[in-house]
């Protein structure tokens, strides 16, 4: 599960995040509004963790634009304000949950995952055509055909069987699986995704990764012949 953490003190930040990364979670950071607006409207995020007091974009328009460009990601509001119309006013902007501070992490992790599983995100398998991907184990099942994926290859799996025909682009992609930060190519995401097409033929499944140019890949399942 990637999460991305948007709040301006620093030093709450990184214990936000070290907290989250010992609990098994992919978490990255930004500290300051407009960058974490940037972010998050790439999509490729299961969670923002979002101050609401930031110069600049403060939280309320960062909730507000992230809503704006259609996006379901859950959005989890840290703020100092407690009163009933600072409440109000961050469930309005399209938040989740709003959890005053300061806070225990305990408390942080249980709004986490109980906001991760109203968004069926901590599900046990997905499935698309004869094909699922048990997410507890990494493997991919075809009958009673399976094999173990490696970690970057379950990512990227799971991130293409999470849109189903929706096309991802290499950009897209090397965000969720490499991280915004990160010094991959879009050679990476080719070289991968030719290891999942080996992989998904070599247990007989009917789902084909297809490329379009300039748009990026998505999933369909093959026809009989």
């Amino acid at each position: 599960m990637k999460i991305l953490i948007i709040e301006d003190e620093k030093l709450l930040a990184s214990s936000i995040g070290e907290f989250l990364k010992s609990k098994g979670f992919d978490v990255e950071i930004v500290n300051d509004g407009e960058t974490g607006a940037q972010y998050a409207e790439l999509g490729v995020y299961d969670l923002l963790v979002l101050d609401v007091m930031m110069p600049g974009l403060n939280g309320y328009e960062v909730a507000k634009h992230v809503r704006s460009k259609r996006l379901g990601t859950p959005i989890l509001m840290l703020t100092a304000k407690s009163g009933l119309e600072d409440r109000i006013t961050g469930l309005n902007a399209g938040a989740d949950y709003y959890l005053t501070k300061p806070f225990d992490l305990r408390e942080l992790l249980a709004c986490v995952n109980a906001l991760l599983r109203r968004q069926g995100s901590q599900i046990n398998e997905l499935v698309f055509g004869n094909t699922s991907l048990d997410l507890s184990s990494a493997t991919l099942c075809c009958g009673k055909n399976a094999i173990r994926l490696s970690a970057k290859e379950f990512d990227i799996m799971r991130f293409l069987l999470q849109s189903g025909e929706k096309n991802l682009s290499k950009e897209v992609i090397l965000a969720r699986v490499w991280g915004y930060d990160s010094n991959a190519v879009e050679n990476h995401v080719e070289v991968y995704i030719g290891f999942l097409r080996k992989k998904l033929a070599s247990i007989g499944s009917n789902v084909r990764i297809e490329a379009i140019r300039r748009l990026g890949y998505h999933l369909e399942v093959c026809g009989d012949d």
